[in-house]
């Protein structure tokens, strides 16, 4: 249910292929993100990205209720793709879900398809978001508007997201895997310590 390849460039692309479950994640398919994102020091360049029209629905609802949306492998997933040394983008093919958020917010760059929606009804359903992504949220679009996605668990457009600064390209389905590799293309040619250089100098004080 999670696809890696890797390319004789050093690229990673990581891709969530349950479509038939709008790529909801399960205790499995977050381990195996893990052990990927853990692994994932020697890659020059990584994609992340779903098969079908929804990126992930967050959480396997049957196996939410039975524990998962209290995981400790959310935080653990998220703090591991924030701490690669290479330009990460999140390829956002359709709509970002509850605690998947947390992955795409740990990249360094977000692109999305027009159709694409943003949302995270955690509260709705008894949690709290991830500690994390709260903070990722309003580090990337201020307190407000992460308020009004997570406690008023409003469902942003790709176009709101874009005007609020959650996501950074607006791009056509059929150009997304195509613009994220674009994206990604001069750190690839880079000298690897270069490019690890620039990023922790964009990094906050």
């Amino acid at each position: 249910m999670i696809d890696l390849t890797v390319e004789e460039s050093g690229l990673w692309v990581v891709t969530l292929n349950r479509p038939d479950k709008a790529n909801a994640l399960t205790s499995v398919m977050l381990e195996e993100l893990l052990d990927i994102a853990n692994r994932a020091d020697a890659a020059r360049g990584l994609i992340l990205t779903g098969t079908g029209k929804v990126f992930s629905a967050g959480a396997d609802l049957d196996e939410a209720a039975a524990g998962l949306a209290t995981s400790p492998l959310w935080e653990q997933l998220s703090a591991a793709i924030a701490a690669l040394p290479c330009l990460t983008v999140a390829a956002l093919n359709g709509t970002l879900a509850g605690g998947a958020n947390g992955m795409a917010l740990a990249c360094d760059l977000r692109i999305a398809v027009p159709g694409a929606k943003v949302f995270y009804p955690v509260m709705k359903l008894g949690y709290l978001p991830q500690p994390s992504d709260a903070k990722r949220v309003a580090a990337l679009i201020g307190p407000a508007r992460s308020k009004l996605i997570l406690a008023a668990g409003q469902k942003i457009s790709a176009q709101q997201a874009y005007d609020f600064g959650l996501i950074d390209q607006i791009v056509e389905p059929a150009s997304l895997m195509q613009t994220a590799r674009d994206l990604l293309s001069d750190s690839l040619a880079a000298k690897p310590e270069l490019a690890q250089r620039i990023l922790a100098m964009c990094q906050p004080s």
